[in-house]
């Protein structure tokens, strides 16, 4: 319906410049002659009125079939103005008869075939009519018309010349007015079918869970993938026009093996690479030849967000070295701890058949408290490699740190200028815990505190 409007908006204006420009050009002949012709200023007069009002109802009608009634209404209304111009000049002298038949073409460009060949139906009957009112004088009457002056057989002559006329260019029109619709409906059919592929090409590369950009010969980004932008945190906004080593904050040909925009055949590599955000990213990528009709015009980049993977990777690793470490370490507790065991008891041995030698005694003590440092340390060691399955009961965490002072009182003791005071809490405070590894970090809290204050201090528990 747009389409009609639009033909029939086309047709009012070029009726316009067409009538303006004939009869401007008659009526200037007309004054070289010597003549006045008030029929011309009429009909251009009558032309313009006519055309107002086209345009007025062309703003009321809504449907198609009445855009296509008022078609027929226009070029019928041609017609009859073409057939008082062909009486005004007569047939002969007439330069107006071609009129008919740049009607009837028009007719098919808005109303195809069937318009045409209605359209060349009626300019014979009215050509036809016209040739006999001016054979048989039956406008004498009318100053603005004129008498042929041609016998019947030349008059059926003029009328059968141009009758055949009218009807070849109505079924050729129609035929290339129908062969042009079925083209555009063609061509129309082809856009859409396009546009379905574009847009089921473009769905199918936004779904893509691998993210892939798309460069121009000099390797600047073209496109970039949904996953694409999850994956690097840059809108396609933003990179598009970017060289895709920069998107990637790799240098220019950093990536061994490759250069920036050309490549033969597809390369593949792994590499990490950096988020807009700066966090850290480990890339598999496939760069391939994008081609049209042979010849490269750019790549086609396919790449993996392979961070967790790889992480995951060194995570098991570093557990199969513990795992290792941990098998180790329950040997060495067996081939360190026995001998240590031995060897504190029998400096405790040798310390009760010493101890009237202050000197030796003090001696052994040392040896058996080392010993038992020594032990410590293997025990931290095992508890590193091969951390023990926690025993979680239900403990009074105020009881815990009650059971750690005395040995932390001890310590500050030992601390030169380390001054202690506790603050107990209203408890109970419970909670699930293993009893031994909390008063554990309790120690270890204690000890870093006093080693804090190599110069004294004061120790808030």
């Amino acid at each position: 319906m747009h389409e009609l409007r639009g033909r029939l908006k086309w047709l009012m204006s070029l009726r316009v410049v067409a009538v303006t420009l004939l009869l401007g050009l008659a009526i200037a002949f007309q004054i070289v002659q010597g003549e006045l012709v008030l029929a011309y200023y009429a009909m251009i007069v009558l032309t313009y009125a006519i055309t107002i009002g086209y345009a007025f109802i062309l703003t009321h009608l809504t449907s198609a079939v009445a855009l296509t009634h008022f078609a027929y209404l226009q070029i019928g209304v041609d017609l009859l103005l073409e057939t008082f111009l062909v009486l005004r000049t007569g047939i002969i002298d007439s330069p107006f008869p071609v009129l008919y038949i740049i009607t009837i073409a028009l007719a098919s460009l808005i109303l195809r075939r069937w318009g045409s060949l209605m359209t060349a139906g009626v300019s014979v009957i009215l050509f036809g009519l016209s040739t006999n009112i001016q054979l048989y004088g039956l406008v004498e009457s009318v100053s603005w018309f004129q008498r042929s002056g041609l016998s019947v057989g030349e008059t059926f002559h003029v009328f059968g010349t141009h009758a055949l006329a009218f009807i070849v260019v109505g079924y050729l029109s129609g035929t290339v007015a129908e062969q042009l619709e079925r083209a555009d409906q063609s061509l129309v059919e082809k856009e859409r079918g396009l546009s379905r592929l574009r847009a089921f090409h473009e769905n199918v590369v936004q779904s893509i869970s691998s993210g892939v950009f798309t460069t121009d010969p000099e390797g600047r980004i073209t496109s970039f993938n949904r996953a694409a932008q999850e994956a690097t945190g840059y809108a396609v906004e933003a990179v598009r026009g970017w060289p895709w080593w920069e998107v990637f904050s790799w240098e220019q040909g950093g990536v061994p093996g490759t250069t920036p925009a050309r490549l033969a055949v597809p390369y593949r590599f792994e590499a990490e690479s950096k988020r807009a955000d700066g966090n850290r990213l480990v890339l598999g990528v496939t760069l391939s030849p994008l081609t049209d009709a042979g010849a490269q015009v750019g790549l086609v980049g396919v790449f993996r967000d392979l961070t967790q993977i790889r992480d995951l990777e060194e995570e098991m690793r570093r557990r199969e070295w513990l795992a290792t470490l941990g098998e180790m370490s329950a040997g060495m507790a067996h081939e360190i701890r026995n001998p240590l065991a031995a060897m504190a008891g029998a400096m405790q041995m040798l310390r009760k058949d010493l101890a009237a030698d202050e000197t030796n005694a003090r001696l052994m003590d040392i040896a058996v408290r080392e010993s038992r440092r020594l032990d410590g340390i293997v025990t931290d060691f095992l508890r590193y490699a091969r951390p023990p399955a926690l025993n979680l009961k239900e403990c009074d965490i105020d009881a815990l740190v009650s059971e750690t002072l005395d040995l932390i009182r001890h310590e500050a003791q030992a601390q030169p200028g380390v001054t202690l005071t506790t603050n107990h809490g209203k408890g109970p405070f419970t909670a699930q815990v293993d009893a031994d590894q909390l008063k554990q970090v309790f120690w270890n809290l204690a000890v870093n505190a006093f080693q804090a204050m190599p110069s004294g201090g004061h120790l808030r528990i």
